[in-house]
């Protein structure tokens, strides 16, 4: 099959463009590097089988071969990008989605948004079913990026009805594992560098808030499998092993052997207290439920972060 996958130079983006093109499909990678990295995508240059498009999707683009997938992952997504890009944030996810939509529209094409479960806000259903409507503040710092994704949804929906069109849309829980920037201010790097460089683990607030893991290439499988189903409707992806903060951060100490203190600061405005994902339709759609290990997905990102360390030295 024929994939477009914007945002491709991101984390997950590069992950999901190797999966397409190792399962023997082809691949129209589309980034403009606001937040992505060229470097992601190494791997793939010389694939015959997958191209390059520099381009900002938040303009129209039309695309001459054929399309059988458009993937919609064009958005910053880690706090400390979409608060220094909030105007670009929630212009991608306004018309940035409305122009792949219609790109996959003239294709005839397959859609699929990657959503996420900040769509949920600080919620006050636990575990998170994709039939809550959410606790988000919309004129909070976070509300660039909350709002965005919730209105990517909503226009994503809106062409699915008035268009027929074959829509997805993925609520994406917290991911993790190789390529995912150092300083990109999410929780999983931060804490990792820290370990590794020997300074003070920054825990934020008491640590009691807790979170649900997945590593990248689960996340890939589940993104995959649901872009060729049949549910228009959000799906949620995600690891609904749930841990505190503290708990990683102890966790993290230990895998790297690090004598680091933990530090702790105080929580972010709308931080969530809780996030741990109900993927029971996930599993009953898709047959699909995250397989690696906790501790084998934190190895390997521990091992690749180390690698980046050393050739930043």
């Amino acid at each position: 099959m024929h994939f477009a996958v914007a945002g491709a130079a991101g984390f997950v983006g590069s992950h999901l463009c190797e999966r397409l093109i190792a399962d023997g499909h082809s691949v129209l990678a589309i980034d403009n590097f606001i937040t992505g990295s060229p470097g992601n995508l190494d791997s793939l240059r010389n694939e015959p089988r997958f191209a390059f498009l520099e381009h900002d999707v938040c303009r129209p683009l039309s695309i001459s071969t054929p399309l059988d997938v458009v993937m919609n992952l064009a958005s910053p997504a880690s706090p400390k990008d979409y608060l220094e890009h909030s105007l670009e944030t929630l212009d991608v996810g306004s018309n940035g989605t409305r122009n792949l939509l219609e790109l996959a529209r003239a294709h005839s094409a397959r859609s699929l948004l990657a959503s996420t479960s900040e769509c949920y806000g600080d919620p006050d259903v636990h575990p998170q079913r994709e039939d809550y409507w959410g606790n988000v503040n919309p004129v909070g710092p976070r509300s660039c990026y909350d709002e965005a994704k919730r209105f990517a949804e909503a226009v994503t929906m809106a062409y699915h009805r008035k268009y027929a069109m074959r829509t997805r849309i993925a609520r994406i829980f917290n991911t993790y594992g190789p390529r995912m920037k150092l300083d990109d201010g999410r929780v999983v790097p931060n804490l990792i560098d820290q370990a590794l460089k020997g300074l003070p683990l920054t825990v934020y607030g008491d640590g009691s808030q807790t979170r649900s893991f997945c590593y990248v290439s689960d996340l890939v499988d589940g993104l995959i499998r649901l872009s060729l189903s049949d549910e228009p409707y959000p799906v949620n992806l995600g690891n609904p092993h749930e841990m505190t903060v503290l708990e990683f951060a102890e966790a993290v100490r230990a895998a790297t052997g690090s004598s680091s203190i933990i530090e702790f600061r105080e929580l972010p405005t709308d931080d969530p207290r809780r996030r741990r994902p109900d993927i029971a339709k996930a599993q009953r759609l898709l047959d699909w439920k995250p397989r690696v290990p906790f501790d084998e997905g934190l190895r390997l990102t521990i091992d690749h972060i180390r690698r980046q360390q050393q050739v930043s030295v």
